[in-house]
């Protein structure tokens, strides 16, 4: 049965761990999550497992999602998210209106958690890639804070004179979305339904995330997974 489940990005706070070490930690609000459809490959050539989280007013939303979120025998959700699985027997594990909470993680020591990054509108390319820009000596005028010249990336062969694709430039800063792997689970509050990790996650407070086993773990933290 998969773990993932979507929650919300509650803040950051301080955590004492039992040898005395005090870490910062970020507390999620994880689930509850409704199973709101079940995709198999001999109707839909794919295995898969939909979950929907936090209610939705109903004249928030459009009736394709009510009318979606029905057939499940749940009210209309807010955020949906699809989860690939291997094969049929797994889907078979889950079932319409089933609900899967933060107990799902109790024995996932490590966490991927994905998110959108803060949004920082325009920026230059010394707030976004920590260029130095130009010199402060006289001569300079109001320049400072230029790239400099992009003169040698004018040209492209095969394809034109003009700047190749990935060049560092100004522009829109944040709002993408964001993954932190490898994050440690220092505690669950099943009650409240509150997942602790170790360290920071993307986004802003309240942010929506969406929260997986770790996919890609060094070997150290492979033998702590594996022993849970």
């Amino acid at each position: 049965m998969t773990t993932a489940l979507i929650g919300r990005k509650v803040g950051m706070t301080r955590w004492n761990l039992e040898d005395g070490r005090n870490i910062p930690v970020t507390v999620i609000a994880a689930g509850p999550c409704a199973v709101t459809q079940v995709k198999t490959i001999e109707n839909d050539g794919y295995a898969a497992v939909q979950i929907a989280f936090e209610d939705a007013k109903a004249r928030r939303t459009s009736m394709s999602v009510i009318g979606h979120d029905s057939k499940a025998g749940v009210a209309p959700k807010y955020a949906h998210r699809e989860i690939r699985l291997k094969d049929d027997a797994a889907a078979a594990a889950f079932s319409l209106g089933q609900s899967i909470d933060v107990t799902a993680f109790e024995k996932v020591k490590f966490v991927d958690v994905v998110g959108t990054s803060k949004g920082k509108g325009f920026a230059g390319t010394m707030k976004a890639y920590r260029f130095k820009g130009l010199c402060a000596s006289h001569g300079t005028e109001r320049k400072h804070r230029s790239p400099g010249s992009i003169g040698s990336h004018g040209t492209d062969r095969g394809h034109g004179a003009k700047i190749k694709k990935g060049k560092k430039m100004p522009g829109r800063l944040g709002a993408e979305r964001v993954t932190s792997r490898s994050l440690d689970v220092v505690s669950i509050d099943a009650e409240q339904n509150l997942l602790i990790v170790k360290g920071a996650v993307p986004g802003a407070n309240s942010g929506l995330l969406f929260i997986r086993p770790s996919t890609r773990l060094f070997k150290p933290k492979a033998r702590l997974q594996a022993k849970a």
